[in-house]
């Protein structure tokens, strides 16, 4: 068993992480009039995992050299047709399921009418009127970021899923004062998940791209990799006063970062209270994060409502996907019975298993489930084959002790590259009492620095970082200290029995650290009985 210290910590560190993500926002909520009500609804775009793009069989590849990845198909040559791509109809409906939604028996494609230099075409395919999916519901839990109390759930309905496609990517530049385009994005899949507006604050909003993030990863539907824009953010947002209608809402897009969707829609919030307060109106407009100067900027007004045409893909039939208690028609394209029989674990029943199952504190199995890589390390560490290692322990040592060395040193648990069989070994050192949590934290330190070349057990052979177990020096220190430290000694004979933990302390230093604290502090208490 890890040392009686480690257990103290969990609740520590928790309020640190959300202190940490507190500094990293440079908007809060916490001075805002509680007159005002914000309401906020999101659409995401995520981008779906394939090989092939929505309509064609020309490539999907982030970083491909410009218009290299382009079908016939993709850049409107006159002649060519769609051809849906089964695969990410799949994975359409394995989202769908495992966030709720009733998936539609029959869905229909349709055109949407709009006229940019990287939509060749001149109109997207879309699945405006008879969506893939409806009516289904996203429960998230939410830290709020230097609160003290505990994390709390939300839950936010979900209008629709369809899948779409993306277009190109229109490249400028201001100094030979030309725009080119790149169609390598063009007919990539998409899908697009619209949000009813049942969220009040940025975290909120932020917590609910995190989850969603998490249950894509785990369907393997999309890689949510926000840098390469394989997920994209769309929010509106207003404001009014309590018992009053609804404000004017305007739309910030293409939000790029969990952080920054609690950054912008926060600042938002916080611009439209000062405009009303002003005494000035709010238009319906799209605006853009600005991410550098922590603010939104204007792009362009929506008080006239753009008509976008819609109307039926003649050359797409009718999608069939069968569904439990829908009639067979015979000409189904995709079973939803047996992909729902094929999901994986989500998070949120992680969570439950977590502490259900191990006994974790919830605030601990949201740590851990809420960073894919921390729990990737957790699962491997507690399922390896011929070990039974306390999952308990292991939480605790990796959040309180792995987080805190990557945090100390400005690392990313993703980018550390730490190797879980390193982890497993520290705690195995820990429970055979050959290091404690001090000697561990060197370890790690030195493990990082040196790029984790050597294993925990050779790093603690090669600096002399072990536990010194020679009882009659324990003693002989003890008593020492004892001798040295006789007001010390007073105050705890007098019931201030914290006292002891100085006099360990002293030990400690004496054996540069490298002592058993639960040894010296019973063999400090035998001695002061006398």
């Amino acid at each position: 068993m890890l040392k009686s210290a480690l257990n103290n910590k969990c609740s520590t560190l928790f309020k640190a992480i959300g202190r940490r993500y507190a500094t990293q926002s440079s908007i809060k909520h916490v001075g805002r009039s509680k007159d005002w009500k914000s309401v906020i609804g999101l659409e995401i775009h995520a981008q779906i995992q394939s090989k092939s793009k929505l309509f064609s069989g020309a490539e999907v590849t982030f970083g491909a050299a410009s218009n290299s990845c382009v079908s016939l198909f993709d850049a409107a040559i006159p002649g060519t047709l769609p051809v849906l791509n089964r695969a990410c109809v799949e994975q359409g409906v394995r989202t769908a399921l495992a966030l709720g939604c009733t998936v539609s028996p029959v869905s229909m494609f349709d055109r949407k009418h709009y006229f940019y230099a990287d939509l060749p075409a001149g109109y997207q395919i879309t699945q405006q009127r008879a969506p893939l999916a409806k009516a289904g519901v996203l429960t998230f839990p939410i830290v709020i970021p230097g609160c003290k109390g505990k994390p709390y759930y939300k839950s936010s309905r979900l209008f629709q899923l369809q899948l779409e496609q993306d277009s190109g990517k229109s490249l400028h530049d201001p100094y030979e004062k030309k725009s080119l385009v790149d169609l390598n994005r063009a007919g990539v899949p998409l899908m697009e998940l619209v949000f009813q507006p049942d969220l009040e604050t940025g975290e909120e909003a932020a917590a609910l791209v995190k989850e969603l993030i998490l249950i894509l990863t785990r369907l393997g539907s999309c890689n949510c990799r926000m840098e390469e824009g394989a997920l994209r953010v769309d929010a509106n947002i207003s404001v009014h006063r309590e018992n009053t209608p609804l404000g004017t809402r305007t739309e910030v897009k293409n939000i790029g970062s969990v952080r920054a969707v609690a950054q912008a829609v926060e600042f938002e919030i916080e611009r439209q209270i000062k405009v009303l307060e002003n005494g000035e109106k709010i238009f319906n407009e799209t605006r853009a994060w600005d991410a550098v100067a922590k603010k939104t900027i204007s792009m362009r007004d929506k008080e006239v409502v753009q008509d976008y045409r819609f109307m039926p893909e003649p050359n797409l039939p009718p999608l069939y996907v069968s569904v439990e208690g829908a009639k067979d028609t015979g000409i189904n394209d995709v079973d939803a019975t047996s992909l729902l029989a094929e999901l994986p674990e989500l998070p949120d029943a992680t969570r439950k298993r977590l502490v259900e199952v191990h006994k974790l504190a919830t605030e601990m199995a949201i740590i851990l489930v809420n960073d894919i890589t921390l729990y990737r390390h957790f699962h491997a560490i507690t399922e390896e084959s011929g070990k039974r290692r306390s999952p308990k322990s292991v939480a605790k040592f990796l959040v309180n002790e792995v987080l805190a060395t990557l945090n100390k040193n400005k690392v990313d648990l993703q980018d550390s590259c730490i190797p879980s069989e390193h982890i497993a070994e520290l705690v195995d050192m820990l429970d055979a009492n050959v290091i404690n949590l001090q000697l561990a934290s060197q370890i790690l330190q030195e493990s990082l620095d040196t790029g984790h070349k050597e294993s925990p057990a050779q790093i603690a052979q090669r600096k002399d970082w072990v536990m010194n177990s020679d009882s009659d020096r324990i003693e002989s220190l003890c008593r020492k200290v004892i001798d040295e430290n006789p007001k010390i000694v007073s105050k705890y004979r007098k019931g201030k029995e914290k006292m002891i933990y100085a006099l360990a302390g002293e030990v400690a230093r004496a054996m540069e650290q490298k002592v058993d604290m639960a040894k010296a502090v019973a063999v400090l208490k035998e001695m002061l009985k006398k």
